[in-house]
């Protein structure tokens, strides 16, 4: 398969080791913006999309109308998502979007729905998200902790939203910090009185998100449609 890369740091790194280990051509590195690249699409089969907000959907869309798959981890972009699945089904093409690629995290987000789930009629405890993020990372919140809200906000009838730090008592307060050389960790509590749940998400490096999204893009090939990390966990276990 050959791999265009839209984003070359850390991540666009890893996910160019990973992608060469499973036998895969990198045939395009863009360091942030698509605009001054040759995109040949003859020769690419997907992109991978980690560049920066700004810069991630004029990258995403330019390879829908060359009519290349798309799998997208930037986040910080998300207003013009709606928008971004129009362009990819106008041009017959393909999108994954996810705010985490992780398989790890993947299970975490299936863990947390099912937690909010069995929570949601106990009115003792509150809910809070913590995140913990390298000081590289642009966006705050993360988007890995903004779907976890939104999952929780889903299944619960008292939740009516999420705010940075200071929250109202039908919203869930998630904050946000930026230390050295953390890969991302998540932490949803569940406080009360008597007692506190928590459960937790720590990346040990940035392997496990570039292998994630090389698995999405193998996913991805030759499809045509919008998919989710849903679709890519089904097909790994029925295989």
């Amino acid at each position: 398969m050959n791999i265009a890369l839209l984003g070359y740091g850390k991540m666009g790194k890893a996910i160019e080791e990973i992608a060469k280990k499973r036998g895969h051509s990198i045939v395009l590195k863009v360091e942030e913006d698509i605009e001054n690249y040759d995109l040949d699409s003859s020769k690419t089969d997907v992109a991978i999309d980690f560049s920066v907000p700004k810069a991630a959907f004029k990258n995403i869309t330019t390879c829908f109308k060359h009519g290349i798959p798309v799998v997208c981890g930037t986040t910080g972009w998300l207003e013009d998502y709606e928008k971004a699945k129009k362009i990819c089904e106008e041009n017959n093409s393909a999108f994954i979007y996810a705010s985490n690629f992780s398989l790890g995290v993947n299970v975490f987000f299936e863990l947390n729905q099912k937690l909010a789930n069995m929570m949601k009629g106990l009115e003792d405890y509150s809910v809070e998200i913590e995140e913990i993020h390298h000081v590289q990372k642009l966006d705050a919140p993360s988007g890995t902790a903004i779907t976890l809200a939104e999952q929780i906000i889903d299944k619960n009838p008292r939740v009516d939203g999420w705010q940075l730090d200071d929250a109202e008592k039908d919203e869930i307060p998630i904050y946000a910090k930026r230390v050295e050389d953390v890969p991302g960790t998540h932490t949803v509590t569940y406080d009360s009185s008597i007692d506190k749940i928590e459960i937790v998400h720590t990346a040990k490096s940035r392997q496990g998100f570039a292998l994630g999204a090389v698995v999405a893009a193998e996913y991805l090939k030759d499809k045509t449609g919008i998919f989710t990390m849903k679709d890519v966990l089904a097909d790994l276990f029925e295989n």
